[in-house]
């Protein structure tokens, strides 16, 4: 059994000239996202630490060329080093998020020239560099290029988190999401039948070292949101004092939120008995039919007791949303094999908001579940453990050293991930205390 389906290029069959150009697009179009998101700003602003769980956007700028003249000039490149005295400031396990500002960092036009340089350099690489064949696992398929793409996606990620942590008025603008509406007509969840499916991938080319390796995974029967819970459902947890009730929290989530008075999603107050939300500089009313934003695992988890339910495991939450029970395969995406489109998700900051429950028909799995791609990341209950047979590659620092109980798993991307850092079998992890991400989640069942 394989999760590749016929006709889908894949490592060495892939035509160099076509994964050249794929390289080039995602890593000019990680170039324009990045320029957009500092350039909006600043250099006050690029300096600043807007809160101590973000860097300065100015470190995430010199980072994201750091780590591009790390793995792109030096290690498929073979290129001296253009600044090895900063390796150790941009290094992410060396120094916290809260220590970066007394850093000696790049002031904002100095760390625009060097990842520019950067850029230049690595994009004449790419023009000779073997990306088929059996050569270095770095170059097979352009794996180095499309992970520096995805590195630096995941960055520009960050960087819209502090845009939306930053205080003052608004400066980023995105149209609005398409509506769905029939949504109301949807079952509230699906039925995923029990058996065995294909987990993981061994054949994307790009897939990270989490993903892999490709297995056989068993899993029982169980019912799953049709969409990701909506903020209106979300506020009748709240008016039944579902924050003041220790019964539906993990004793970890409880002290939480006695700790820090929580009584509602980051970034909602209420006034006049209206629940409203900062978003991106803007105070606007709570959106009822839009999947709520910004919660922990903690108040993911307590919300699923409240409910009768739970959160779904990550092995239900990715056969919810890869497996066809009509030819017993795993596909790329919910809804097939092709990339994404504007039809199937909403991904890649094209709009700075989630689209309402039920958009995106297209989008949708052979479960006939909804919105498992884009508009927020969904915890489950599951703990960030390799699967069978992990590998890491090329760094044990991606993935390897946050394997265990103190991270959960998050699936699905959100409005702020690119495609490139997002698919079926993408792995996201963080603790369960982070609401500042574009977290949601949907609920399931035994059935």
């Amino acid at each position: 059994m394989t999760d590749h389906a016929p006709g889908l290029p894949h490592g060495p069959e892939l035509d160099a000239e076509a994964l050249r150009e794929r390289a080039l697009t995602a890593l000019v179009t990680a170039r324009a996202r990045t320029a957009l998101l500092t350039d909006s700003v600043d250099d006050h602003d690029l300096t600043a630490q807007h809160s101590p769980l973000m860097s300065p956007l100015v470190w995430d700028l010199a980072h994201i060329g750091n780590q591009e003249e790390l793995w792109l000039l030096r290690a498929v490149g073979g290129l001296e080093a253009i600044r090895p005295e900063i390796d150790g400031l941009y290094d992410a396990f060396e120094h916290s998020r809260a220590s970066r500002p007394s850093l000696p960092l790049l002031p904002p036009a100095e760390a625009r020239i060097y990842a520019a340089d950067v850029r230049g350099r690595a994009l004449d690489i790419l023009e000779g560099a073997p990306l088929h064949g059996a050569g270095r696992p770095l170059e097979r398929a352009g794996f180095a290029f499309g992970m520096i793409a995805q590195h630096e996606q995941q960055h520009d990620e960050t960087m819209l988190i502090t845009h939306q942590l930053r205080s003052g008025p608004a400066v980023l603008d995105a149209p609005e999401p398409p509506r769905q509406t029939d949504a109301v007509a949807l079952p509230a969840e699906v039925l995923v039948e029990g058996g065995p499916f294909t987990m993981g991938t061994s054949t994307e080319p790009w897939a990270l070292d989490n993903e892999r390796p490709a297995h056989r995974r068993d899993v029982g029967a169980f019912f799953i949101d049709t969409a990701p819970v909506t903020c209106g459902a979300y506020q009748l947890f709240i008016e039944a004092g579902g924050y003041g009730d220790e019964r539906w929290w993990a004793p970890e989530g409880w002290a939480m939120v006695r700790e820090h008075e929580l009584s509602a999603p980051l970034f909602w107050h209420k006034d006049a008995g209206q629940w409203l939300r900062r978003r991106f500089g803007v105070t606007e009313p709570v959106p009822s039919d839009e999947p709520v934003l910004h919660v922990s695992w903690y108040e993911a988890d307590a919300y699923a007791r409240w409910a009768g339910r739970r959160l779904p495991t990550e092995a239900e939450w990715e056969k919810a949303a890869r497996h066809d029970p009509a030819s017993d395969r795993s596909r790329r995406y919910p809804w097939g094999d092709g990339d994404p489109t504007p039809e199937h998700a909403n991904l890649g900051q094209r709009h700075l908001r989630p689209a309402a429950a039920g958009a995106y028909p297209a989008g949708r799995s052979p479960s006939g579940a909804g919105q498992l791609i884009g508009d927020v990341w969904e915890w489950t209950s599951s703990d960030f453990l390799p699967y069978p047979g992990f590998v890491a590659f090329p760094y044990r620092e991606y993935s390897e050293v946050f394997f265990g109980p103190g991270h959960k798993v998050l699936r699905g991307g959100s409005f702020a991930v690119d495609a490139v850092a997002c698919r079926g079998t993408f792995r996201n992890w963080d603790l369960p205390v982070r609401r500042q991400i574009f977290s949601g989640f949907r609920t399931a069942r035994d059935a």
